[in-house]
């Protein structure tokens, strides 16, 4: 088959600035030329990339883009620009995915010849799918997604399916394997039990009230030894509250725990070297506050995936994979108490560590559903079926 994979306006591929989409797309690409298949991949122009390459048996297109800005409507106004710019520039295909908000308002009739368009829902609906038409496929992240978009478009009902997204499990998972959680058997190697959070430094994911579920925490009696490690882009160019939000997080801290307890790391954006931060965390607490942001937690996934155990909020695009007491923990971010149930999860877990055994082994086998290899596959054979002969056509809505 011939596929042409469209991303973003504002980051590069390979993925040497980050990006959930850009890192997940990259890495389906490069499984889906092993298995002998034509790629073409648009992405973001980028200092120390040519405009065009070839790599690994991927064609790469770079095109002028632009970074992320705080303001909605001007991201908006970017992207419908880098929806007309890739347009111009797709080539003939059998199939087209795009992570791009308005190029698929017009793609599918204006352009067919660029292939059977395939939606991926890396961003949560917020109308535009009402605008959509000529849809062979949309992928949904969650169950929690599929029913935003069936809400906003009920003819893409039929056409919709829900698939996580991927991850590299396998390299996760050796690094499990080399770094198992602290038991009582590893104690003396590995005193200090580590939570931590991988992801964006925005006021969206729930870092202050993480941090004030530290005060709460750190007063219980009986705890082993525990520390906090952060790890995620900052800046607003990368999806960050900036520098100000990043130094009241710090101070709030500051309140909660000695500056030798806690750490903020730059963000990591080598793979092998992410997978050595993952693998220091024991359990992994993403409290996003984001209820029409999040659409899976690639992030929650690739730490279950380590080895370490979820404690996420009560967002809906969680439940497909996290469930309270099997493979994780739950806590309500919108009770008024939020705070304090936050923190007895998190004292659970650091005093419980059969608890944390049982619970990282679930997490470990329900995140290899989403490993490459096997996600490509069901892709690949999904993309079949939308190309062979005697399908129904693109939804003409």
């Amino acid at each position: 088959m011939r596929i042409t994979i469209v991303n973003g306006f504002f980051l590069p591929v390979p993925p040497v600035s980050g990006g959930s989409t850009e890192k997940s797309w990259y890495h389906l690409a490069r499984q889906f030329a092993a298995r002998g298949h034509h790629v073409t991949l648009v992405s973001r122009r980028w200092k120390g990339f040519p405009h065009e390459e070839t790599i690994h048996g991927i064609r790469h297109l770079r095109l002028p883009g632009a970074d992320h800005q705080r303001q909605l409507w001007r991201n908006l106004v970017l992207d419908f620009l880098w929806s007309w710019r890739a347009f111009f520039a797709l080539p003939a295909a059998d199939i087209v995915v795009v992570n791009a908000v308005a190029l698929p308002v017009w793609l599918g009739w204006l352009k067919p010849r660029a292939g059977r368009v395939v939606l991926m829902t890396g961003r949560m609906p917020k109308g535009q799918y009402r605008h959509y038409t000529h849809i062979a496929r949309v992928l949904a992240a969650s169950s929690f997604v599929r029913d935003k978009v069936i809400a906003e478009n009920p003819a893409l009902s039929p056409l919709t399916r829900v698939c996580g997204y991927p991850i590299d499990w396998q390299l996760m998972n050796v690094s499990a394997e080399q770094s198992a959680p602290a038991t009582a058997s590893t104690t003396n190697l590995s005193p200090v039990l580590t939570l931590g959070f991988v992801g964006r430094i925005h006021e969206e994911k729930g870092l202050l009230l993480l941090a004030d579920a530290l005060k709460l925490v750190a007063r219980a009696p009986g705890l082993p030894p525990w520390q906090l490690l952060l790890c995620g882009p900052v800046d607003i160019a990368r999806g960050g509250s900036g520098p100000e939000f990043r130094d009241r997080l710090l101070a709030q801290l500051a309140e909660a725990l000695p500056s030798s307890r806690y750490t903020l790391l730059e963000p990591e954006f080598d793979a092998s070297a992410l997978a050595a931060i993952y693998r220091r965390i024991t359990i992994f607490c993403y409290p996003s506050l984001a209820e029409q942001g999040e659409t899976f937690g690639v992030a929650v996934a690739e730490a279950m995936a380590a080895g370490a155990v979820p404690v996420v909020s009560q967002l809906r695009c969680f439940t497909d994979f996290i469930r309270q007491d099997e493979t994780g923990l739950v806590f309500d971010h919108q009770a008024a108490d939020a705070t304090a149930q936050l923190a007895t999860a998190l004292t659970r877990l650091l005093s419980d560590a059969e608890l944390r055994h049982t619970l990282a082994a679930a997490a470990r086998k329900t995140a290899r559903h989403y490993d490459y290899a096997s996600y490509a596959e069901t892709l690949l054979a999904d993309f079949a079926t939308l190309t062979t002969a005697g399908q129904p056509s693109p939804s003409a809505l």
